[in-house]
């Protein structure tokens, strides 16, 4: 099984620094660059992309909603039509700092709220899927694995696209395959050791473990490791290792 490391990245903004994405950048496959709604700015896209093309990582847009007092992690509420156009907007602005440095957007994949209400409301996740759809059909959408994985795949199907499921190393999840919310105290794991365990699960068996330790069967093309996390450095230099 072929998996590749994101990590959420460019998440800076103006004097403001978050995340160590020079340490980071050189032990990932795939880099999610903030887009200027929940987090960085022109000059932070452009560092963070000159960043991935040194490393040879592969360039995700990393959209969310407009809310950089919030980190993007407050749900705010939209018609179908203003979820395609501000990730339209966001895509856009990644795309074009992309192309004036001879590089290129591959995927897309939500930031915080708006990825979790994609989740939720399939009216969102119909947007979103619209917005790639008309703009770019070589864009792939990165999603949250669960075992709903089929619909999602015929949905995207219908637009033209192709979908990215993807883990979290370091998120706690419940039963029914969601992630444990990030106001729990439980929320993100930060225990190197219990990451490598489920690295390993999820690339021996095909599973990772709920809180309560339920086995979930579920497709896996990338896992992420938020850049934000204290340990974050240390975490994917060891689970490159364990992917390897």
């Amino acid at each position: 099984m072929k998996i590749q490391l994101n990590c959420d990245m460019g998440e800076g903004f103006g004097l403001w620094k978050m995340g160590n994405d020079e340490l980071l950048m050189p032990h990932i496959d795939m880099a999610n660059l903030a887009c200027g709604f929940h987090a960085s700015d022109p000059i932070t896209m452009t560092k963070s992309v000159l960043l991935a093309k040194k490393h040879h990582v592969i360039i995700g847009a990393h959209p969310g909603y407009h809310d950089l007092e919030g980190f993007g992690r407050r749900s705010i509420s939209h018609t179908k039509q203003e979820i395609k156009a501000l990730v339209l907007y966001q895509i856009g602005a990644l795309d074009a700092i992309c192309k004036a440095n001879d590089t290129e957007v591959s995927y897309v994949k939500p930031h915080g709220a708006l990825y979790n209400d994609m989740m939720k409301n399939e009216d969102i996740l119909d947007s979103i899927m619209e917005a790639l759809s008309c703009y770019n059909q070589n864009i792939k959408l990165m999603i949250l694995s669960t075992t709903n994985n089929d619909h999602y795949k015929n949905l995207a199907q219908s637009y033209g696209i192709e979908l990215l499921f993807e883990l979290f190393a370091d998120r706690n999840y419940c039963d029914d395959g969601s992630l444990v919310p990030r106001l729990q105290s439980n929320a993100v794991i930060h225990d190197s050791k219990t990451i490598t365990k489920r690295i390993n699960d999820i690339k021996t068996h095909g599973y990772i473990k709920s809180i309560n330790n339920q086995k979930l069967y579920l497709q896996s093309d990338t896992i992420c490791v938020h850049g934000d996390n204290d340990n974050a450095v240390e975490f994917v230099q060891i689970l490159k290792k364990v992917i390897e």
